[in-house]
């Protein structure tokens, strides 16, 4: 993490990174599913993202019917979670039919274009704007596409395209709502052509933040994101049109590991849905969003079946238990430093909240191993750990230093009265 910089969430509408205020999961759900929306609050997800569908809302040119996302929006707001809706995707009351490989599984499929004349773009504008009118003060976040860079811009992946439909749409919404969040370009990676296309076309004016998907590999784990999140500062600083600009936040909007038979183990996936958010925290990263909820279906062969924190009945998997935990053990906390042990594979983070109170949230890149760490002030003679489970353990202290066992897994210890040196 030594590559990343802090930086400040200008915007009143992103939080500030505070745990568990930008803690999110996807999901794929609208109506019917209030058990589910009852579970994501028990796990301690304060951010919703999903898909705003244009083509569901304006089924009648200049007619919308927002009924269903009211209903959803309400459910959120009784569990106080925040939506983050993405306004996506094509309409075919203003877009041809083309044919483009799925963005999931690459078969050649027949879809609605992506919006790229100037009636489409102005009709998406238009109900964007709209979207935000008529939900003006319920605290949305407001994406801007899916991905452009990838498959799911019809019939393939267009810079320009995607910069004049994001001109237009963040025009319109700030003229409909000035106080809207919006953040974009929502990329699948870290493409630097395309983002450095997108940020020199003076989006950034309309911006509250820039969201990226930082997937990689199953080998990859979330602390590599560090790198690229200090690449995509430099060209943020480089095109922002003033000041303010350049310090405009990051954000993580879907990054999620499939616990798949060639992906992580479930054991794995608990490890990175706690290590994504606490290195996020740790590069000034304010909001994560784990994809995915719920896994889309049954088959652990298939990679789109196993990115969720629950079964498709809705079971908890490890991943569940493990941001339950840590949203419930670090509520009120913030990263502060991290104690540095001599090595790069070993992470120590201590964290204080509001009460000056501290904790450490503590893990390894490397096999499983003791961590000393020396301490000052020390009156107590043990210090309570929590696992990534939520299990409490006493561990002594002896000679003003305890003996942490790392492993993949974040723990978290209690240091009451005591202070690291």
């Amino acid at each position: 993490m030594a590559a990343c910089c802090l930086i400040k969430a200008g915007a009143a509408e992103i939080p500030d990174t505070i745990l568990p205020a930008g803690v999110g999961v996807n999901i794929h759900l609208i109506r019917g599913h209030e058990n589910e929306l009852d579970l994501i609050k028990d796990a301690g997800f304060k951010f919703i993202r999903m898909d705003f569908f244009w083509s569901s809302i304006e089924k009648k040119k200049g007619e919308y019917d927002w009924s269903a996302y009211d209903e959803l929006t309400d459910h959120l707001e009784e569990r106080g979670i925040r939506p983050y809706y993405i306004l996506d995707y094509s309409n075919p009351l203003y877009e041809e039919t083309v044919t483009s490989p799925n963005p999931l599984f690459g078969k050649i499929e027949r879809d609605t274009a992506s919006p790229q004349h100037a009636e489409s773009i102005a009709a998406f504008a238009r109900w964007a704007a709209a979207a935000a009118k008529h939900f003006r003060g319920r605290h949305v976040i407001w994406e801007i596409w899916n991905e452009p860079n990838g498959g799911f811009w019809k019939p393939k992946a267009d810079v320009n395209q995607y910069i004049a439909l994001a001109l237009a749409t963040g025009r319109a919404i700030r003229a409909a709502d000035p106080q809207a969040t919006i953040v974009g370009p929502a990329t699948s990676g870290f493409p630097r052509d395309f983002l450095e296309g997108f940020l020199k076309s003076g989006a950034l004016e309309f911006l509250d933040a820039v969201s990226v998907h930082p997937y990689r590999s199953p080998k990859q784990p979330p602390e590599g994101a560090a790198r690229d999140y200090q690449h995509l500062r430099e060209l943020i600083e480089r095109y922002a049109p003033n000041e303010a600009k350049k310090e405009i936040p990051i954000i993580s909007g879907e990054w999620g590991y499939s616990s798949n038979t060639k992906g992580v183990s479930l054991e794995t996936q608990a490890a990175f849905i706690v290590r994504q958010q606490l290195s996020n925290l740790s590069c000034g990263v304010p909001i994560s969003i784990w994809y995915d909820w719920k896994n889309d279906g049954p088959d652990p062969n298939e990679n789109e079946h196993n990115f969720g924190t629950v079964t498709p009945d809705v079971n908890p998997k490890p991943a569940y238990v493990a941001i339950q935990t840590l949203t419930r053990e670090l509520a009120g906390y913030r990263v502060g430093s991290r104690y540095e042990l001599g090595n790069s594979n070993d992470f120590i983070l201590i964290l204080t909240n509001a009460l000056r109170e501290t904790k450490l949230a503590a893990w390894t890149l490397a096999a499983p191993h003791p961590a000393t760490l020396d301490l000052q002030s020390a009156s107590a003679k043990e210090l309570t750990v929590i696992n990534g489970d939520g299990r409490k353990s006493k561990i002594e202290i002896n000679g003003n230093g305890i003996v942490l066992q790392l492993d993949s897994r974040p723990q978290y210890v209690e240091l009451g009265s005591a202070h690291l040196k």
